[in-house]
């Protein structure tokens, strides 16, 4: 049974070997830069961010505060990767369209079954993290603003957490399937379908964009990783969520 750790630690291999290096290093680079300035705009407006969040707390729950200010802190940096995290994926997306299905072809034998060519995979791989984008950032809006209410903010911490991963999760097995012609509706029910397998994988993913610099070397193995994820969990289920087949 292949497992979520065990199809990122492949992923990773794959992406650095010969014939399929080509299409890392440009993610690499984007994901430098865009980490690089977000570091700078975080450490320069995060204590900023943080006096006006605990200004209003009100005072009845001051004697809360030693439990609040983490919370807050924890809440703060998660909003904030969350955004950075979905500005580096707009960019990115293309190259890792062109990744997951070099990879695809050859892990699996068969290239993907949506024969678009390399340059339209490319293109509508940024139209597809845009309808990604339409679905993630209204349901961050909510738990943003979630965040601020008085008392239902304690819970914020772990309900980010349980997004991020099933953010991640989409983010990536998002990239075979929509070469393999699977819609983004159809893709989220086969993720809920298998939520463990989604679960897990995003949140392995979750951890690795958290590893300073080392993320820039691991999460194009994500991406190898989520095409192992699709052919061994996704590929054979229908639009419905159920199998249609048995593995082989």
């Amino acid at each position: 049974m292949l497992n979520a750790l065990t199809a990122l630690i492949r992923g990773t291999r794959l992406v650095f070997s010969p014939g399929l290096r080509r299409y890392v290093f440009v993610p690499m680079l984007v994901n430098l830069v865009v980490y690089v300035a977000g570091l700078q705009f975080v450490l320069s407006h995060f204590g900023g961010w943080l006096d006006g969040w605990m200004t209003m707390v009100p005072g009845w729950l001051d004697w809360l505060e030693w439990l609040i200010w983490p919370l807050f802190v924890v809440t703060l940096v998660l909003v904030v990767f969350f955004s950075f995290t979905l500005v580096t994926h707009l960019i990115a997306a293309p190259f890792y369209g062109f990744l997951a299905a070099k990879v695809e072809a050859q892990q699996t034998g068969r290239p993907p079954q949506d024969e678009r060519g390399l340059v339209r995979t490319g293109v509508d791989a940024l139209g597809r993290e845009l309808v990604k984008l339409g679905y993630i950032v209204p349901r961050m809006a909510l738990l943003f603003v979630l965040s601020w209410v008085p008392a239902v903010n304690l819970l914020a911490p772990p309900l980010w957490l349980l997004f991020s991963a099933w953010v991640m999760a989409i983010t990536y097995l998002d990239y075979p399937m929509d070469n393999n012609a699977v819609s983004f509706a159809d893709m989220r029910r086969r993720l809920r379908r298998r939520w463990w397998p989604t679960l897990t994988f995003g949140g392995w993913v979750t951890l690795l964009t958290w590893i300073p610099l080392a993320n820039l070397f691991l999460l194009p193995g994500a991406v190898a990783g989520s095409v192992l994820m699709w052919d061994r969990h996704y590929r054979d289920l229908d639009a419905s969520g159920a199998a249609v087949a048995t593995r082989r």
